[in-house]
C-alpha cells in the first residue's frame, strides 16, 4: 500500500510539474517574444520616422549593421530602398510583401492595430495611409527565419509604414533577433529537467515516509488480531490510537466486533453446555428405563417412556428452531390475520388446557407480516408459560394500536418480580427452581418467543397483568 501510495503521488505530482512546466515555458516564451516584437517596433518606428526617410533620401538612413537587429526599407511597388548589413541585396520580405494592394502596408497587426481593407481602406471607410511626412500607428509583428551567414536564425519583424513629404509611401521592417530569447527558455527548460528528477524522489521519499507512519498504527491492528487469532483470546483487544481519525475509528469498530464475537461465542458455548444438559436427563431416563425392561419386561412404564420422549422431540425441535434463528434466518414475507390465529389456537388447544383463555379480539383483520408457523410457535409458548402459572383464569387480547398489532397474554398467576423480567428470556432460566423438569419445560420457551418476534421486526415485553399475575406484550407493525 506504502508503495503504491508514493508510486501515486509520484505520478500526479509529476503530471502537474510537467503541465506546469509546459504553461510557464509557454508563457515565458510568448513574453519574449512580445518583448523582441517591442524592441523591433521601436526600431522600424525610429527608421521610419527619421528625417532622411521623410525626405525620401533613403540612401542616407543610419540602420543598425549587426546580425541581431535586421532592417529593410521597401516602397509601395516592392523595390527595396534601403536595408542593413545582413539583408543588402535581398528581394523585401516575401512575407510582408503586398498580396494586391498597391500599398506594402500592413495586412493586421498582433499588438491591436486594425486589418487592411482589399480597398486600402480602415474600418471606418478612411484611407489607413499615413498623411505626408508621418509614420502610421498600425503595427504588424511576425516571427520570421531569416538566414544570416551559414545559418538561420529566427527574428520577430515588426512592419511600420510612412509617408515622405512628397507622398511616396515607404514600409519599414524590423526584425530582432529571438536567440537570446530562445536560448533564455531552453536554460529554462533544461533547469526543469533537471530538477524534476530530484523532486519526484523527494515527493515518493516523503510520501513513502509519511505513509508508513500514518498506517503504523493498522499494522499494529493487523498484528494484534493475528495475536487473537492465532491464542483463540478473543477477551484481548487491539490497540485504540489517541488520534480522531479513520484508523482510531477503525480500531474502536475492531474492538466492538471482538466484543461481539467474544459475546457470541460465550454464549453459544453456554447454549451448547446447557443443551448437553438438559438433554442428559431424558436420555438417561430412557436408557435406565429400556435397561430395566430389557432385564425385567413387566416393570416396563409405557406412559412414563413416552413422555420422556416426547420431551426430548420437543426439547430437539427447540434447540433446531433457535439454531437456525441464530443463522439469520428470516420468516416469510406472507399476510397473517393475528387476531383469526390466536381463535383457532385457542380453540385446538381447549380439550388440552388445564384453563380456557378468554380471547378478546377485533372483528375486523389485524394483520402481520410473517412466518404463520413461527407466529403460532410464540402464541403456544406463552400460552403453556401461562397454563403453568395461572391460578384460574387466562386473557389474550388482540387490538390495534397506532401502526402496531398488540397481542397481550395475561394470567392471574404470582407474576415475574421486577428484577428478573429480563431474565425470564434468557435461555434455559427457570424461575423456579423447586419444580420438576417435566412440568417447568426446558427453560426455551420464552426465549424462542423473544427471538422470533425480533425476525419479525417487533417486540416482546413483560409487564403486571391487572389481574395480579403477568402479561406478555408482543407488539408487530401492522400490514396495510
Amino acid at each position: 500500500m506504502r508503495a503504491r501510495a508514493a508510486l501515486a503521488a509520484t505520478a500526479v505530482v509529476s503530471i502537474a510539474l510537467v503541465a506546469a512546466g509546459i504553461l510557464v515555458v509557454a508563457v515565458l516564451r510568448h513574453n519574449l517574444t512580445e518583448r523582441a516584437g517591442l524592441e523591433a517596433e521601436v526600431t522600424a518606428r525610429t527608421v521610419a520616422g527619421a528625417q532622411a526617410a521623410l525626405n525620401g533620401d533613403f540612401g542616407t538612413l543610419d540602420l543598425p549593421d549587426d546580425e541581431d537587429d535586421l532592417v529593410q526599407v521597401a516602397d509601395a511597388t516592392g523595390k527595396v530602398l534601403a536595408a542593413g548589413d545582413e539583408l543588402r541585396g535581398r528581394p523585401v520580405l516575401s512575407d510582408y510583401a503586398p498580396a494586391s494592394a498597391p500599398t506594402p502596408a500592413p495586412a493586421g497587426t498582433a499588438s491591436g492595430g486594425r486589418h487592411q481593407d482589399d480597398d486600402d481602406n480602415d474600418d471606418h471607410g478612411h484611407d489607413s495611409t499615413p498623411a505626408r511626412g508621418k509614420v502610421g500607428t498600425e503595427v504588424e509583428r511576425r516571427t520570421l527565419t531569416v538566414r544570416v551567414g551559414d545559418e538561420s536564425h529566427a527574428y520577430r519583424f515588426a512592419a511600420v509604414q510612412g509617408t515622405t513629404y512628397d507622398g511616396r509611401t515607404y514600409t519599414v521592417y524590423a526584425g530582432a533577433s529571438l536567440a537570446d530569447e530562445q536560448a533564455t527558455s531552453d536554460q529554462v527548460v533544461r533547469a526543469m529537467l533537471t530538477g524534476l528528477p530530484c523532486l519526484l524522489v523527494v515527493v515518493a521519499a516523503v510520501t513513502w515516509l509519511v505513509t508508513r507512519r500514518a498506517l503504523r498504527p493498522v499494522e499494529g491492528i493487523r498484528a494484534k488480531m493475528a495475536e487473537i487469532t492465532g491464542s483463540g483470546d478473543l477477551a484481548r483487544r487491539v490497540p485504540e490510537p489517541d488520534a480522531r481519525d479513520e484508523i482510531a475509528r477503525l480500531a474502536r469498530t475492531t474492538n466492538q466486533t471482538l466484543a461481539a464475537l467474544e459475546q457470541s461465542v460465550e454464549r453459544q458455548h453456554r447454549f451448547v453446555a446447557d443443551a448437553s444438559h438438559e438433554l442428559r436427563s431424558p436420555i438417561a431416563s430412557l436408557r435406565t428405563q429400556l435397561e430395566v425392561a430389557e432385564q425385567y419386561p413387566e416393570l416396563l412404564d409405557v406412559p412414563d417412556l413416552l413422555q420422556d420422549v416426547v420431551r426430548l422431540q420437543h426439547l430437539a425441535a427447540d434447540l433446531l428452531l433457535l439454531a437456525r434463528l441464530d443463522a439469520g434466518e428470516r420468516p416469510a414475507d406472507t399476510l397473517v390475520d393475528l387476531a383469526a390465529l390466536v381463535r383457532e389456537e385457542v380453540a385446538w388447544r381447549a380439550r388440552t388446557d388445564r384453563i380456557t383463555p378468554a380471547v378478546t379480539a377485533a372483528d375486523t383483520a389485524l394483520e402481520v407480516k410473517g412466518s404463520r408457523n413461527q407466529l403460532s410457535r410464540v402464541l403456544g409458548n406463552l400460552l403453556d408459560n401461562a397454563q403453568r402459572h395461572a391460578s384460574t383464569g387466562i386473557t389474550v387480547t388482540v387490538d390495534a394500536v397506532g401502526d402496531a398489532v398488540v397481542l397481550t397474554v395475561a394470567d392471574d398467576g404470582d407474576g415475574v418480580a421486577p428484577a428478573d423480567r429480563t431474565r425470564v428470556f434468557e435461555r434455559f432460566v427457570r424461575l423456579d427452581e423447586g419444580r420438576s423438569r417435566d412440568e417447568g419445560g426446558a427453560g426455551l420457551g420464552l426465549a424462542i418467543a423473544r427471538d422470533v418476534v425480533r425476525r419479525h421486526d417487533g417486540t416482546l415485553s413483560l409487564t403486571d397483568s391487572p389481574a395480579g399475575g403477568a402479561a406478555f406484550r408482543i407488539s408487530l407493525p401492522r400490514a396495510y
